[in-house]
């Protein structure tokens, strides 16, 4: 990763000082430091560094609108508010203004070496996530699936694209955000579903809400299991899985979405076939926070 250039702007010269400390520990370069919206407009007209740290409470404006100032200069110029005052309005209003990352003050220094990380994380993080994703996952499937069953499927048709694929009745997809978004979906027929739920209740499911929810916790598990393990391989990724979504019925698709990173692969069970994909892209929006 290049050498980063860091500004950080705060009402406080003990905070500016706290703050220039941490991030020159981290490695990074503090070219300036302002107090004001004048010095904002100053010292990044003059700096044009990559990474601002904003406080909100600014004399006579705040940090919104040093933020619009600086990205009036350059537009490229990534934001991470760092303040003592979080609530979802100031987080919401942050976003609206292209601010890229939160840090609540007091700052932990390894919270905000990550969060300026993961900002600036050029393409080489990219193409590391491209290189260890797939076979991540399918680990983590058989591993889970073993711990679960006592059985190992066989994985084959694997395939690195991006295409609309018909789900054999119940598909289990959760979302993943982190530097990079994506989604991983498990897809399977009922039938395969029922018996699985019932190899991992060791009895038959008490209706099909409970088959769906246990398939859903399945599903979960060896998703968060492989991002874990892709953040312990690079902790710039900084994965985290949503809650999954579950959908079933006749006649669904698996829809194709924009994703620069497509993967999956068919795992033969001893309970039936499952569909496993794994997706990732980069975005506008990247958002970094410690909350």
């Amino acid at each position: 990763m290049k050498d980063i250039r860091v500004v950080v702007v705060d009402d406080s010269p003990f905070s500016i000082a706290v703050l220039t400390d941490m991030i020159t520990q981290s490695g990074f370069s503090v070219v300036g430091s302002a107090g004001s919206l004048e010095e904002v407009i100053e010292v990044i007209g003059r700096e044009r560094p990559d990474v601002v740290t904003m406080d909100m409470t600014i004399p006579g404006t705040d940090g919104l609108e040093c933020t619009r100032a600086v990205h009036a200069i350059d537009k490229d110029i990534k934001v991470i508010v760092v303040s003592s005052m979080m609530d979802d309005e100031i987080v919401r209003k942050a976003k609206q203004n292209k601010v890229c990352g939160y840090i609540q003050k007091p700052v932990d220094p390894e919270d905000l070496s990550l969060t300026i990380s993961r900002i600036m994380a050029d393409e080489e993080v990219f193409d590391e996530l491209r290189r260890e994703h797939f076979s991540t996952v399918k680990e983590s499937f058989l591993d889970t699936f073993n711990k679960f069953t006592k059985t190992l499927p066989e994985l084959k048709e694997e395939n690195h694209g991006n295409n609309e694929q018909p789900s054999m009745g119940i598909s289990v997809a959760m979302g993943i955000i982190g530097k990079y978004t994506g989604r991983m979906i498990f897809d399977m027929s009922n039938e395969t579903a029922e018996k699985l739920s019932m190899a991992v209740l060791k009895r038959p499911s008490k209706n099909f809400d409970e088959m769906l929810a246990m398939m859903g916790e399945f599903s979960n598990i060896a998703a968060g299991n492989a991002c874990s393990t892709l953040n312990r391989k690079n902790k710039i990724f900084g994965l985290r899985v949503a809650p999954p979504t579950i959908f079933h019925g006749e006649s669904l698709n698996i829809s194709k979405i924009d994703l620069e990173i497509a993967s999956s692969v068919t795992a033969v069970t001893a309970f039936g076939d499952m569909y496993i994909s794994i997706g990732f892209r980069r975005g506008d929006d990247e958002w970094m926070s410690n909350i």
